[in-house]
């Protein structure tokens, strides 16, 4: 199974977002992990409400740290703003996501990196479902 880590800064918008969208979307054909380089202490309240009216519940997510452990059993690593933090192992493939941090706007503004980040896992999971044999 694929397995796909994504990374932000607080990890509490941008890759709980993603996280949650993979996870959902993916039906479980994915593993997925998430993580940040600087973890914030509560998952974005804006970002779990964007989600929400999403049909899709990360309120019970808890910003980690990302390891370097995390990195190297991932098959693909998507960075949210934070590119040069992440260490670099061979055979790896790596994305950076240029996304406006959710952090501190309101939910209106919140809704269009929601909806870009969903538009991003969908084309992702394009790309790793067929290559999985799902």
């Amino acid at each position: 199974m694929t397995t796909v880590l994504f990374v932000c800064i607080h990890n509490a918008g941008r890759s709980q977002m993603a996280a949650g969208y993979m996870s959902a979307l993916s039906g479980g054909a994915v593993t997925v992990r998430s993580g940040g380089s600087e973890p914030g202490s509560e998952i974005n309240p804006v970002a779990i409400l964007a989600m929400a009216e999403e049909g899709i519940d990360i309120s019970a997510g808890v910003p980690q740290l990302m390891t370097t452990e995390a990195v190297r059993e991932s098959d693909v690593v998507i960075t949210m703003g934070c590119g040069d933090v992440c260490p670099i192992f061979p055979g790896k493939r790596y994305e950076d996501w240029e996304l406006a941090d959710p952090k501190g706007r309101p939910l209106e503004e919140v809704r269009p990196i929601r909806d870009d980040i969903r538009a991003r896992v969908e084309a992702l999971l394009a790309e790793l479902l067929p290559a999985t044999g799902h």
